[in-house]
């Protein structure tokens, strides 16, 4: 569908409430594809400071081949490429399933402007305001998860993860026991669990939902062992399906020296309302980019908050922040792990996620859980309204669900990922879930707290209609998008490593040159 098509012309016509939606769509090459010799942006001046003679071995043989361009063609290139996204403060951004998408106050922005100038290896003296800020966040972060103690200096989930692996390896190894070499973790755990672990050098053994749609205990009995180092578990998962036996699974993790490790990304339904520590978990973390409403920023820049019972806390990334009767110093913890990134931790994030903790208070952050939770289950009623729609296991779900098409794609042979892309012809977003579709033809949705009644109105109509589209011309949605910038990407060089691309200058070297 062009921009001069009504929807009258569509092969439904949308119901009222459904907006239209014509993306900017630009032909945009790469910034180093504009580069022109000798245009620049900026005039730079000449640096003030005394000059310093570097050794050759850090002194680069050429100068660095930035692209050139003037101011102009630098803010239409990166405006012309702003119009082509979406987003939270664009969107109805709930079909982001598992990443709790919220919006972000824009308030908390503006204290960025407090810390811009702060360097990361300045003197601890003149850094006391947003170390006061780390020691509390910690504070408040191991009150809300129940740990002895946090740390702040991971720099994402998945980095928070492997910071927990390793603590668990250096816990073990202390003790005299590094012959444990098998963690266990489940189907619906975040992948991150999994993959940390392994690049690790785990073992991995992965337990497969029962028919109530829990992780199996029977399958946990029979794989803890002598070997076991670890649970690593999300709860709860990836299906919105809270585990009742949490606390059953972590007792029987600990009753043959293994350790249990709460993966909490999906905490966003539970806050205020338990706690790791309430399960007997000895370590765990959060995602201040999830809960606690940092901005994703297209991926990153993310931050971790890794947490620990009292045996932990020697082995805890560092540095971490302590207040000494007078000052904030950093400290590192005597058989600590070591630094997962460079520098303290996500400042920027670090100040955004205590500043909305500090605005909702305890009452508020549960409130957050509540409306959550009420928001899930009530599009999980709209959406079971759509014939073709269904949600395996028939139960409540706490903060998210994953659904299946299953129903709709035996009868049209439309898949779950060409709806998606028909959807975002209606300027919304839609996932599918983490491979392997363990749940047939599927797409997960998270609606927080963030969104009215309306926008989970309209985002069900959305479904509703591409559903409708599907069983009238199911031609018409494999064709999509129209409206869209997406577009359908061609999988198979995924799987050959000798066309990946990670740089701009790789791509050329491959697959221009």
């Amino acid at each position: 569908m062009n921009s001069a098509e009504s929807f009258a012309e569509l092969p439904v016509k949308p119901k009222p409430g459904i907006r239209r939606f014509h993306q900017a769509r630009w032909d945009e090459p790469i910034i180093f594809e504009q580069s022109q010799p000798g245009r620049r942006g900026i005039a730079v001046p000449e640096p003030g400071a005394p000059k310093v003679e570097l050794p050759d071995t850090v002194r680069r043989a050429s100068r660095p081949a930035l692209p050139e361009l003037s101011q102009l063609h630098v803010l239409r290139h990166y405006l012309r490429l702003s119009q082509e996204n979406l987003g939270v403060d664009l969107n109805i951004d709930v079909g982001q399933g598992t990443c709790t998408m919220k919006y972000s106050p824009k308030v908390n922005d503006t204290f960025m402007a407090d810390i811009a100038d702060l360097h990361p290896e300045q003197p601890v003296e003149s850094a006391q305001g947003v170390l006061e800020i780390y020691h509390r966040l910690e504070l408040m972060l191991a009150e809300i998860s129940g740990m002895a103690r946090v740390s702040l200096q991971p720099g994402s989930g998945s980095a928070a993860i492997y910071a927990n692996i390793a603590m668990i390896r250096a816990y073990h190894e202390a003790n005299g026991e590094g012959h444990r070499d098998q963690v266990i973790t489940t189907m619906f755990s975040h992948p991150s669990n999994a993959a940390c672990a392994k690049t690790a050098g785990y073992e991995i053994i992965t337990l497969m939902p029962d028919a109530e749609g829990y992780p199996d205990i029977e399958a946990l009995r029979a794989a803890v062992g002598p070997r076991t180092a670890a649970l690593m578990i999300t709860n709860p998962e990836d299906t919105g399906i809270f585990n009742p036996r949490i606390a059953e699974f972590v007792e029987l993790v600990h009753s043959v020296g293994g350790l249990a490790c709460y993966d909490q990304a999906n905490a966003n339904g539970i806050l205020g309302i338990t706690r790791a520590a309430d399960a007997g978990f000895d370590l765990g973390h959060f995602n201040l980019h999830k809960t606690f409403s940092t901005p994703h920023a297209c991926g990153g820049p993310a931050a971790g908050a890794c947490g620990v019972s009292e045996k932990l806390i020697p082995f805890l990334p560092g540095p971490v922040v302590d207040f000494d009767g007078s000052g904030y110093v950093l400290t590192t913890p005597e058989k600590s792990i070591g630094k997962i990134r460079p520098g303290l931790g996500v400042t920027p994030n670090i100040v955004r996620a205590y500043a909305w903790i500090m605005s909702l208070g305890a009452e508020g952050l549960r409130t957050v859980a509540e409306t959550a939770v009420l928001n899930n289950n009530y599009l999980m009623h709209k959406i079971l309204q759509i014939p073709g729609a269904s949600a395996p296991w028939d139960k409540r779900r706490v903060e998210q669900v994953r659904y299946s098409w299953q129903e709709l794609s035996e009868e049209t042979g439309v898949h779950s990922e060409e709806i998606g892309v028909r959807a975002a012809d209606f300027g919304v977003h839609y996932w599918t879930s983490h491979h392997p579709y363990v749940v047939p033809e599927p797409f997960t949705l998270e609606p927080t707290e963030s969104y009215s009644k309306e926008d989970l109105d309209e985002y069900a109509a959305i479904l509703a209609h591409v559903a409708d589209e599907a069983r009238r011309d199911p031609a018409f949605v494999k064709g999509a998008p129209y409206n869209s910038t997406v577009h359908k990407i061609d999988m198979t060089p995924l799987d050959d490593p000798k066309q990946w691309a990670p740089t701009w200058r790789a791509y050329v070297r491959k697959h221009l040159s």
